[in-house]
């Protein structure tokens, strides 16, 4: 017979009651643990530090971690087994999660409830809103519990090559998603059953994990999916509390519905002036044009801005360097929450390398000037190979944005307005994120659009009945690029990939 233990969080100040055996997976993704490779002990991105207490080192834990780290408790959390009483030291993650609380005017009121929904790799959004005024409600935001079988969209595509994956991480985001629409309607004392209408959006892989479509045209070149148009399901489908379920389509390739609802909110599509909506997340999504023309493609760019693949990365969570500048000519760090400095977060990253340059301590071509790493505050620094990750990451978008530009014949000067989407897209400092070369757009022509995708699903919510929501012009008028088998792609990256010289 199985006896409970007793496990204590630091720094959460949390003491969680298992019972012994319980895979420390199972309990700590609730608190906000990450597991990048999905639980297989490939990476480092789960690690925590056993403080007190028991917790026998794994084959995949002395393959990862150094003998001296190892002797410091260092474990990784996807494959240590609570038997006995511990403490443990883990990062306390705070999801920087954008809801988006924008007025949608023009349409036309009807009586009821519906809800807008922004299906994200890593986070959800869900919006109650009353369809008579288009006042939100009541908002939910999550994140998304498919995590548990891989942080990125390749790990999530290789766990759903089988029918049980695709089934479980279907099922796994309907029911989260399920549970946040009966909190939401509990909140407003709206009873069950009684929503209308429910519009989602999400990338390509969050269309065919929800939708149970096959992802295995993903899985391999030329990445195109085979059914990624406009989904519909009945509420009692899915078990949800309201009437239809709509799943917007996507634009072809890895630009999905968030996109597409992106351009609904810029109205790009509609405009005079050429427009740039530049989507930075898990993935980088680009679209440039007006209304004679939309080219959209899509880089693997997220890893890097998200923290991933850094020696020290981290979420924007208690204890990341968050900021990074000069002041008279001192290097000064912001440490979110006023904590010891533990790591950095994306934005952070971007500063830190923007002074390098200025400082000269970071050369154009990415190399460090001197020594081998670049201190910041505390123990955090960004080592040569943080540095270039960040100029892989940098150099696709630019490229991106170059490619396109020239498909639709403009020069990048001729844009007349840069939106910058997505959780990164909106922290991220724009003076730093140019002088990396991240992107060529003068300063005055960059807005941060907040969460367009948020906003183009209230709008195709609250004009469900107006609008076709196969989206058939829009797709007519939108030409995705494969910017990877682009003839010029490879070197247009490649001169990306050096720093731009002091404007």
């Amino acid at each position: 017979m199985t006896h409970p233990v007793r496990i204590e969080l630091q720094p959460l100040g949390k003491t969680i009651e298992v019972e012994a055996g319980t895979p420390l997976q199972d309990v700590l993704f609730a608190q906000g643990v990450e597991f990048p490779c999905g639980g297989r002990g490939r990476c480092r991105g789960c690690r925590i530090k056993v403080v007190a207490g028991n917790l026998p080192a794994t084959p995949e834990d002395e393959r990862v971690f150094a003998p001296g780290e190892l002797a410091d408790g260092w474990r990784l959390a996807c494959r240590g087994q609570a038997s006995g009483d511990l403490t443990i030291e883990l990062a306390q993650w705070e999801a920087a999660i954008l809801a988006d609380h924008t007025s949608v005017a023009g349409f036309k009121p009807r009586i009821g409830w519906g809800a807008a929904v922004d299906l994200g790799t890593t986070t959800i959004v869900a919006q109650l809103l009353d369809l008579a005024t288009g006042h939100v409600l009541g908002v939910r935001m999550a994140w998304n519990e498919q995590a548990r079988h891989g942080a990125d969209i390749m790990s999530r595509v290789e766990y759903a090559q089988s029918e049980a994956g695709l089934r479980t991480l279907r099922d796994l985001v309907r029911q989260q998603i399920g549970g946040m629409l009966s909190e939401l309607c509990h909140s407003a004392a709206i009873e069950d059953q009684s929503l209308e209408s429910v519009v989602l959006v999400g990338n390509t892989v969050m269309h065919h994990l929800f939708c149970g479509v096959d992802v295995s045209p993903l899985a391999h070149t030329p990445f195109e999916p085979l059914d990624d148009g406009l989904k519909s399901f009945h509420g009692r489908e899915l078990g949800w509390p309201c009437t239809e379920v709509h799943f917007l389509p996507c634009l072809g390739g890895f630009v999905g519905s968030d996109i597409l609802a992106g351009i609904l909110a810029t109205r790009m599509h509609q405009a005079l002036n050429l427009h740039a909506l530049v989507d930075l997340g898990t993935n980088g999504e680009i679209v440039i044009g007006n209304r004679d023309g939309l080219f959209c493609g899509s880089t693997a760019a997220g890893p890097a801005f998200e923290g991933a693949r850094i020696s020290m990365g981290m979420r924007a969570a208690t204890g990341a360097i968050s900021e990074v500048s000069l002041e008279k000519g001192h290097v000064r760090c912001h440490v979110l929450g006023g904590a010891e400095p533990r790591g950095i977060c994306g934005s952070g990253l971007v500063d830190a390398i923007a002074v390098g340059l200025d400082l000269g301590w970071i050369k154009p071509s990415g190399r460090l000037a001197r020594g081998e790493s670049i201190a910041l505050a505390g123990a955090v620094q960004i080592t040569q190979a943080d540095i270039r990750e960040l100029q892989l990451a940098k150099a696709a978008i630019a490229a991106g944005i170059r490619i396109l530009a020239a498909r639709r014949q403009v020069a990048v000067t001729d844009i007349a307005s840069a939106h910058l989407a997505g959780a990164f897209g909106n922290y991220i400092n724009r003076s730093s994120a140019r002088r990396i070369g991240l992107f060529d757009f003068p300063l005055d022509k960059v807005e941060a659009a907040g969460n367009t995708a948020l906003l183009g699903a209230k709008i195709a919510l609250l004009n469900l009945r107006e609008f076709d929501l196969s989206f058939t012009e829009l797709l007519r008028l939108t030409r995705h690029v494969s910017l990877s088998e682009d003839l010029d792609f490879q070197d247009i990256y490649a001169t990306e990939m050096a720093f731009p010289p002091p404007r």
